[in-house]
C-alpha cells in the first residue's frame, strides 16, 4: 500500500519492495519512525516515545533540505510538532490538530502534512483508501515542485 502510493506520486522507483536488494529507491523522500519498537497492542507508552525522540530528532537534523514532512498517524504528527517547537519554530498554540489531510505551515519550517497511517487496520477497514492517501502525497509533490520552481 505505502510503496504503491509513493510510486504513483513519484516518490519511489517501484510500486513494490520485496527485499533490501530489489533495487527500489526512494526519490525526494526519506522514511523514519517516531517510535522504533513495536510495542504490545501497537500502542507505545509515553516512556517509549520519549526514549525514541532523540533518534527522530537526529535523523531530521541530518536530512538536508527537508521541505515537507508527511506524518503517518497522530503519534508522528505530535512528534513532528514537538521537533519544530524544540527547534524554536513558532508552532501555534493550541497545536494544530491531526487529521487525514491536515496541514501545518510554520514560517521557516517544513510543511507538515497529516495522513492516516497505512496500517492494515486502516486500509482493510476503508478508513484509509488509496485515493485518500494519493491525495495527500500529491499535495506533498505539488509543494516540492512549487519550491523547486520558485
Amino acid at each position: 500500500f505505502l510503496y504503491g502510493a509513493l510510486h504513483r506520486a513519484g516518490f519511489a522507483s517501484a510500486a513494490v519492495s520485496t527485499s533490501r536488494e530489489d533495487g527500489l529507491e526512494l526519490l525526494d523522500a526519506r522514511i523514519t519512525n517516531a517510535v522504533r519498537c513495536v510495542p504490545p497492542a501497537n500502542q507505545p507508552t509515553p516512556a517509549e516515545v520519549e526514549r525514541c525522540f532523540p533518534f527522530l530528532r537526529r535523523e531530521i537534523e541530518l536530512a538536508r533540505d527537508v521541505r515537507v514532512v508527511l506524518c503517518l498517524g497522530g503519534l508522528a504528527w505530535k512528534a513532528a510538532l514537538r521537533f519544530l517547537r524544540e527547534s524554536e519554530f513558532a508552532v501555534p498554540r493550541p497545536a494544530p490538530k491531526f487529521g487525514h489531510g491536515a496541514e501545518c505551515r510554520v514560517a521557516g519550517a517544513p510543511l507538515l502534512l497529516g495522513a492516516f497511517h497505512p496500517s492494515q487496520l486502516n486500509t482493510r477497514t476503508g478508513r484509509l483508501t488509496a485515493p485518500m492517501f494519493d491525495a495527500v502525497l500529491k499535495r506533498a509533490r505539488r509543494e516540492l515542485d512549487a519550491l523547486r520552481s520558485a
